[in-house]
């Protein structure tokens, strides 16, 4: 997917326009595939086809894109010489990127080609008799030499680069400037680096259409490959969700209640499925999906998973587990549990429910930790996750209380288990600084300042003084050490914005910058705000997704089981933490969990032995018929 991409499924609109402006023409399919084509003189086409209309082959010559909106999957290309333009919707992002990429890429080297020759005459006889009878074959996809190529031969002013002209260049040539380097240099819906082999695993399953769970413990990537798999997804048909507004957030969509329609899940059944039919975009919603993705799982309620399955069943008019949406199921049920209401009902898993067996085909395990690279710290946290602490954890954990962790003026972050604790040390900590106060009001969308400050990290109002200790919230600069979760200190304010210090000594004007989340109709909202919050102290619920690189934490407070582990693997090291009072009564795991990961592993190891989901030869035909088999026994199980 990183190289270039021959081949584009989407929806798309083609229109020829008369001079004057006006449509001439227009064919628009719903189901579309495209092509990137060339004939036997070498030249190449964009064939765009669907099921009942004949193949349309545009020359790509003189070609302008619109790329703007990539990353929810639209896209526009305008062939100047035909008076036609391409509208591309509901691609999924990785895959339209990597398509447009194919196009830049091939068309700089065509370029190249044409400027050092010039066509023979026997080639110009051969076309003024090949009439219509050409022959089409597909192009070759695009290599990364190509890609090394192309970075070489771009110049300021070539007239084949695929990207709009802007309004301060209108008149110059169509493609000056920096902005074409974007469809050659690595894709903001791919940065990172590439997905490692059990990444790829379960990206690979969610694009065959199977419902998925994929576990992990802290740190190994889980957020990070949901995201890929957003975006290798058509975006209208494919709705992120997550348990909470934070986490959502993360993954640009939207909570799982927001989405479901049905509340807090309170009610009858019969009540709810009327409910949520009567309010026509939640049913439009729910008929509309074709991949249900819910992120922390692990904090869904039981009880609410077996309401929203029935309720799928029920409006989709469909009997099969959720309606036949495809669900691909994220989190680790050693982390958070759910949160519900203990006077009204029980705490309950999802595992735990009738439907969780049914509506899971294959279940996928993350190893490779990312936030931390301390071998020593790895393994504690991975026993501390199963609510195992030996006499040996405990010695090296006591030993950090003592351990001097702040510099250059940068304090540890106090981690609380109650959000009321982390507010109030923090408004306790910056009424003791002296020197005046600076206010950030946050620019919301209309109407959405209560939705923003559930679903973002970002503060709605920031007070700051010289002195504050803060911490970044979002990836600024990856190579510089700017990354969300970076701890510094605010030392001065340059032209009405705060200048601050981290940990790597790096100093960074905080300027103003943007968060999006999606409200329960699919349509974006924004806040503007400078990217930073106060760091005296954080809740341990809000710090989910971060890497704290100073952090200090008291665990005499814990009241969930595992929280004392979400806790710890927020550091980024022993070297960087400090364990307060540290008792190993502070620290377990639920059994019902560590009993369903013995199963979940048991799984695992049977998917293991059987080579899942791999395309049949006749040869193998019946060893395919016995593997069938086995799979539909596995599920049973």
């Amino acid at each position: 997917m990183e190289s270039g991409e021959t081949f584009l499924s989407c929806a798309a609109t083609v229109e020829w326009m008369t001079p004057q402006g006006s449509i001439m023409r227009k064919i628009t399919l719903k189901s579309a595939s495209l092509r990137i084509i060339r004939n036997e003189f070498r030249e190449m086409f964009m064939e765009v086809s669907g099921d009942k209309n004949a193949a349309t082959r545009l020359a790509l010559k003189g070609i302008n894109v619109f790329k703007k909106f990539m990353a929810e999957g639209k896209a526009s290309i305008k062939f100047q010489e035909s008076g036609c333009t391409v509208f591309i919707s509901n691609a999924p992002p990785t895959n339209l990127v990597s398509f447009l990429r194919t196009i830049f890429v091939k068309m700089t080297g065509d370029r190249e080609k044409t400027l050092n020759t010039t066509p023979s005459k026997q080639t110009v006889r051969a076309k003024l008799l090949s009439g219509r009878s050409q022959a089409f074959e597909e192009i070759s996809p695009v290599t990364v030499a190509d890609i090394c190529s192309a970075k070489s031969k771009i110049s300021k002013a070539t007239t084949t680069t695929p990207s709009p002209p802007s309004k301060k260049r209108k008149n110059e040539d169509v493609c000056r400037g920096p902005a074409p380097k974007k469809l050659y240099s690595p894709s903001p819906l791919t940065t990172g680096g590439t997905l490692n082999p059990e990444q790829l695993r379960v990206l690979e399953a969610c694009l065959s259409g199977k419902n998925i769970f994929f576990t992990g413990s802290a740190g190994t990537g889980k957020s990070y490959l949901l995201k890929r798999i957003v975006a290798a997804l058509p975006p209208d048909v494919t709705m992120p969700t997550a348990s909470t507004g934070v986490a959502a957030c993360h993954i640009g969509g939207t909570t799982l209640h927001a989405f479901a329609g049905i509340g807090d899940g309170s009610g009858s059944l019969e009540s709810l499925c009327h409910k949520a039919l009567k309010l026509p975009l939640v049913a439009q919603k729910w008929r509309k999906c074709k991949h249900l993705i819910i992120d922390e799982i692990s904090m869904v309620d039981g009880t609410y998973f077996e309401k929203l399955e029935a309720v799928a069943r029920y409006i989709r008019k469909n009997d099969k587990p959720f309606g036949g949406i495809q669900l691909i199921l994220c989190g680790d049920f050693l982390q958070l549990p759910p949160v519900v209401d203990k006077t009204k009902t029980a705490k309950r898993f999802c595992f735990q429910t009738m439907c969780w067996e049914k509506c899971i085909d294959l279940c996928f395990e993350l190893k490779e930790v990312h936030r931390q690279t301390d071998k020593e710290f790895i393994t504690i946290l991975n026993s501390i996750r199963i609510g195992r602490v030996t006499n040996e954890i405990s010695q090296r954990l006591v030993k950090t209380a003592t351990q001097k962790i702040e510099s250059d003026g940068i304090l540890a972050t106090r981690l609380c288990s109650h959000t009321n604790d982390s507010k109030m040390i923090n408004n306790s900590k910056l009424r003791d600084l002296d020197g005046e106060e600076k206010i950030y009001s946050a620019q919301d969308s209309d109407n959405a300042s209560t939705l923003l400050d559930m679903q973002t990290i970002a503060p709605a109002k920031l007070v700051l003084k010289i002195g504050a200790q803060v911490m970044l919230l979002k990836n600024i600069n990856v190579n510089s050490g700017l990354v969300n979760g970076a701890r510094g200190v605010v030392v001065r304010f340059d032209e009405g914005l705060p200048v601050v210090r981290f940990k790597n000594k790096k100093e960074y004007m905080a300027r103003t910058e943007r968060w999006y989340v999606k409200n329960s109709n699919g349509s974006l909202y924004c806040r503007k705000q400078v990217p930073l919050n106060l760091a005296w102290a954080f809740s341990i619920h809000k710090s989910q997704g971060l890497t704290l690189d100073c952090v200090e934490m008291s665990l005499s407070k814990i009241f969930e089981a595992g929280q004392a582990y979400v806790a710890l693997s927020r550091a980024q090291s022993l070297d960087t933490l400090r364990v307060l009072d540290f008792d190993s009564r502070h620290v377990w795991a639920d059994t019902n969990v560590l009993e369903f990961y013995q199963k979940f592993r048991r799984r695992l190891q049977q998917m293991e032995l059987i080579p899942l989901g791999r395309p049949l030869s006749d040869k193998t035909n019946k060893k395919g018929k016995l593997r069938e088999i086995l799979e539909k026994q596995l599920r049973k199980k």
